[in-house]
């Protein structure tokens, strides 16, 4: 697709790289199908991130820590302090603070993806007789829905585990305005769009960031080749805006791609919090 940049309309270029290497499952596929790329560089990442804890807790040392070290430990302490200024619920090493970090250095991972060149990485994909591949897993919302539709069901467990089946249902009917019987639909209308709004919210806030930096990017891209038909000017030209405007995005897409992880772990955090707390 590289080489074709002067063949197609910026459309048809966009519309490619942002096309799904799409599976279907039975019949016309439709909603049950399977966004391969997507799914492949998730557990690839995945298991990178495994890799590298591994490799860090295979060099630890518990004298003078080398820099490698002392970075990660810095890094754990972060999440670490701020997984004990919101959950105040038991032992938060237990289980709260390993899955805030997990999701921090996925997440950061995924979003990462968005620095490697669009067509580079269609270039190679190529090569291997795939007619489309999207590497960003964080700009598919069934990506973000999945996570967040995680962390939903990890708090409705929580809440049911801390307060049992009864109380959590209680506390759907009888909370926030009480118990009264006629006010139960009320309460539990309220707590229905509470609990809806969440995954939702959790969701769309990252995959919209993403979504938003990835075509940003393909532009700046489509702009670096769209002065090769006005002569060697207009290569300059192209090619000088794009190199200064990529620089600049990338600068500030890495403060996109870390906050919006952040975002994500803190709201994982603040969920589970929130399922031990009564209305």
């Amino acid at each position: 697709m590289a080489a074709e940049h002067t063949s197609v309309t910026p459309a048809e270029y966009m519309a490619h790289h942002l096309t799904f290497l799409n599976h279907p499952v039975g019949g016309d596929g439709g909603f049950w199908s399977l966004n391969i790329d997507t799914l492949v560089v998730s557990l690839v990442l995945g298991f990178v991130g495994l890799g590298f804890f591994y490799w860090i807790a295979k060099g630890a040392t518990t004298g003078v820590p080398n820099k490698r070290q002392a970075f990660v430990e810095m890094f754990f302490d972060f999440v670490d302090r701020e997984v004990r200024d919101i959950f105040h619920h038991g032992d938060r090493h237990r289980f709260v603070a390993p899955v805030a970090l997990t999701v921090a250095v996925w997440v950061v991972l995924m979003n990462a993806m968005d620095f490697l060149p669009a067509d580079f990485i269609t270039w190679i994909t190529s090569h291997l007789g795939l007619s489309h591949f999207r590497p960003v897993p964080t700009s598919d919302v069934n990506t973000t829905f999945a996570l967040a539709l995680s962390v939903w069901v990890l708090m409705i467990l929580f809440a049911i585990r801390v307060k049992g089946a009864g109380g959590f249902a209680h506390e759907l009917v009888a909370s926030p305005f009480g118990g009264h019987p006629v006010l139960w639909p009320v309460n539990l209308a309220f707590n229905a769009v509470e609990y809806i709004s969440k995954p939702l919210s959790h969701s769309l806030r990252l995959f919209g960031n993403m979504y938003a930096g990835e075509i940003l990017f393909l532009l700046l891209w489509m702009l670096a080749s769209a002065g090769i038909s006005y002569g060697l000017g207009g290569i300059a030209a192209s090619v000088a805006s794009a190199v200064i405007g990529g620089i600049a995005w990338s600068i500030f897409h890495v403060l996109i791609v870390l906050l919006q992880a952040y975002i994500f772990m803190m709201l994982t955090i603040v969920y589970i919090a929130m399922a031990h707390e009564s209305h």
